[in-house]
């Protein structure tokens, strides 16, 4: 038995969960969110409290059952709280601003890079170098994040670049101190 597929998902207060045609459907006051429930997963309401059962032992049902438990739990956690994503921007001359639906940011190119943020991601800019992401939908806000680190990730020798705010970026000794010792 998994042992995170087994543990129930308290749904929070203000929460409403519907099971439709193969899927689940959660409305709160952060938005809407729904995900299909794959074959051999079995997902039971009771109340307060979402259940996902396996339907048999197929190697299949047994590997998506920790997953979809995961997945519905962070549906109820993303439409009542939410969750937010921090990137950082280092590098002289970088910088980001919001207009809009869409991120302005100057990377060190000679244009400047326009990113559209999809439906149900906001952003917002502290300091013009430090982006702060939010929305419902854990997994759109984590491949947006990603999207966004990709423009310019950041270097080894300088640190220039987009990075998390929790990623620690391993520094290397340029050739000049390399070559020095010898």
């Amino acid at each position: 038995m998994s042992r995170i597929g087994k543990m129930p998902i308290n749904v929070p207060t203000g929460v409403k969960v519907a099971l439709g045609a193969g899927g689940i459907h959660l409305e709160g006051p952060r938005g809407k969110l729904s995900t299909l429930i794959p074959p051999g997963v079995v997902v039971k309401v009771e109340g307060a409290v979402v259940r996902v059962e396996r339907g048999g032992e197929e190697r299949q049902a047994r590997a998506l059952h920790g997953l979809t438990r995961k997945l519905i739990a962070n549906m109820a956690e993303g439409v009542s709280k939410g969750f937010n994503r921090i990137l950082e921007i280092n590098g002289v001359g970088y910088r980001a601003e919001v207009k809009g639906q869409e991120i302005h940011m100057t990377l060190g190119y000679s244009h400047p890079v326009v990113f559209p943020l999809p439906q149900g991601v906001t952003a917002s800019v502290e300091r013009q170098v430090i982006i702060t992401l939010t929305g419902a939908d854990r997994q759109l806000l984590g491949e947006t994040a990603a999207k966004i680190r990709s423009l310019r990730e950041p270097e080894p020798y300088k640190g220039k670049g987009i990075k998390y705010r929790e990623e620690v970026i391993k520094r290397k000794a340029g050739k000049a101190v390399g070559s020095a010792g010898k």
